[in-house]
């Protein structure tokens, strides 16, 4: 229960007059406003002395529910970029199944900025900063976290911070410091505090954020990832910890043995849903102790891929209530020739409900 206190002086005479603010929908800790007492308002008259007043959160009710929407990796350089600046929309397809939603994340497959030279890797991506109103149109949070994000450098990881805080699109999974990096992005919606947590373990290290420099959370180190869970409930006063990875092998259809045993970790440690991706491929989903595990959405919104495999996708739907995950499906979405997604509504794809020991395949429009 979240716990805080208000100094009550002649100065906060406006602030009482003016009503309580409104809570802010995202934040990294409680932000409830306390109830003025009737003796307070007295004591502005009679000019007593500051008085700590205790701010007690009520617990979120049961019947509360909240929709939350996932999608894989968003890669909004190079053509659809492209589409950007020439006024289309490459999320329009979906765009009616992620509205329907309380919240939508994704991840941010590239780095959003006009500064920094490319690193010598294969492949590097950098977006214009024009792509962020349509982000922020049609996403809620967007784990920064995977082996795109530094592509051109500390530099102009450091200008997307500045340029998505700016544009108001929370991301998570990095930041300007390793503290900043690990901590969650907490989003409320209808009283339930929903932590979100993103790490790469995917080659280069050299992206991730130390404590001094900006980059991205790192989830080799198993035991900083479990106490981040933890501490999201302890400390972070969430409701559900949702955990999203950038992990596993390129194009491998499967996860692998230390996916699958890392995922159950998390879930031991706290964890309601744990989410996957980088791999360009799906990888299929599991459930353990009643809770679902979706190792790879693979891509949604990414170019230059030809295979089955790598232009179908995953979008995964959960409903949510204090207690945890209660269902959840996903929607199989096909890339087109310019990595655009479109909804394949006759496609089966994982699905399932609260408590359950095994897996479901649903299909049907979104």
């Amino acid at each position: 229960m979240a716990t805080g206190s208000i100094r009550v002086c002649l100065g906060l005479k406006a602030f009482i007059a003016a009503g309580p603010r409104r809570p802010a929908s995202h934040s990294a800790s409680p932000a409830h406003a306390p109830r003025i007492a009737p003796f307070l308002l007295a004591a502005f008259a009679w000019g007593l002395s500051p008085l700590p007043v205790p701010a007690i959160a009520a617990p979120a009710s049961p019947d509360r529910e909240v929709s939350i929407v996932f999608v894989g990796d968003v890669m909004v350089a190079e053509r659809p970029g492209e589409l950007i600046t020439a006024g289309i929309d490459p999320f329009r397809a979906f765009a009616p199944l992620l509205d329907a939603h309380d919240l939508r994340i994704g991840n941010l497959e590239c780095v959003v900025a006009t500064g920094g030279d490319a690193l010598a890797k294969p492949y590097t991506f950098r977006a214009d900063p024009n792509v962020l109103p349509v982000l922020k149109r049609h996403f809620d949070g967007l784990s920064l976290a995977n082996n795109h994000s530094g592509d051109f450098g500390k530099q102009a990881f450091a200008e997307q911070l500045d340029l998505m805080r700016s544009a108001g699109l929370p991301g998570f999974g990095g930041g300007r410091n390793a503290t900043e990096a690990h901590a969650p992005l907490i989003l409320e919606r209808d009283g339930l505090r929903i932590a979100l947590l993103g790490y790469v373990e995917f080659k280069p290290r050299s992206f991730e954020a130390d404590a001094t420099r900006p980059g991205v959370a790192w989830s080799g180190e198993d035991e900083q990832v479990i106490e981040d869970i933890v501490a999201a409930r302890r400390d972070h006063h969430a409701d559900i910890v949702i955990p999203y990875l950038h992990w596993g092998w390129e194009e491998e259809a499967q996860p692998s043995p230390r996916l699958r045993a890392f995922a159950r970790r998390m879930i031991d440690a706290g964890a309601d849903m744990v989410v996957g991706g980088h791999p360009h491929v799906t990888q299929g989903a599991d459930v353990y102790k009643g809770k679902p595990i979706i190792y790879s959405l693979g891509n949604f919104l990414f170019n230059s891929f030809e295979t089955e495999a790598t232009t179908t996708g995953w979008v995964l739907s959960a409903q949510v209530g204090p207690e945890g995950v209660r269902s959840w499906r996903t929607h199989v979405a096909r890339l087109d020739a310019d990595g655009v997604p479109w909804p394949a509504g006759s496609v089966a794809s994982p699905c399932g409900q609260a408590g359950a020991t095994t897996v479901n395949l649903c299909k049907g429009s979104p």
